[in-house]
């Protein structure tokens, strides 16, 4: 099940994020976010209030957690992208996580199908988004997803961490 998250789901999407960054601190890191920085707990906390945090749910387990809004950042503006749209007409993808128990089953593409529901539901005619470009993982199912690649920029991300996004995007 896709829903809005709440103020019960705080401690278990700040177990993904913890988890996501505890793998990657023994293995690769993909995201390239930094533990106390991003994301955090206020970050989730903040979303969940904005009701802009959704969780997907499985058995009673959250598996995956995502922020969507209309908020561009700043350095989308470097991006030639290929889907003109009103401000209000794209919906944007942030900090899509998958709990760590759950990974290479599906639900990555699972979340981002529910993810393009709920932007039809909210008369979006585009979706955007961007990975870090060492998340190999990403970089490839975004394509798979009919994603189209639209350009590579250097970001200032959450104003902590620089480094190259790819952005993507589709049209609904």
């Amino acid at each position: 099940m896709f829903r809005p998250a709440d103020l019960n789901d705080l401690n278990a999407i700040i177990q993904i994020y913890d988890h996501i960054l505890e793998k990657e601190e023994k293995t690769i890191s993909y995201t390239n976010w930094q533990k106390g920085k991003y994301p955090t707990a206020a970050y989730a906390k903040a979303a969940i209030e904005a009701g802009t945090m959704f969780v997907l749910e499985e058995n009673k387990s959250i598996c995956g957690c995502v922020v969507l809004n209309h908020i561009q950042p700043p350095e989308y503006n470097a991006i030639d992208w290929k889907y003109a749209a009103k401000e209000e007409e794209i919906i944007v993808v942030h900090t899509l996580c998958i709990s760590t128990a759950f990974t290479r089953m599906g639900y990555a593409s699972k979340l981002m199908e529910h993810c393009e529901c709920y932007a039809k539901k909210k008369g979006a005619a585009v979706i955007r988004l961007d990975t870090y470009e060492g998340n190999l993982p990403a970089c490839q199912l975004y394509p798979k997803l009919g994603y189209d690649y639209a350009g590579t920029t250097k970001f200032h991300f959450q104003n902590i961490i620089w480094e190259n996004l790819n952005c993507y995007e589709k049209l609904l």
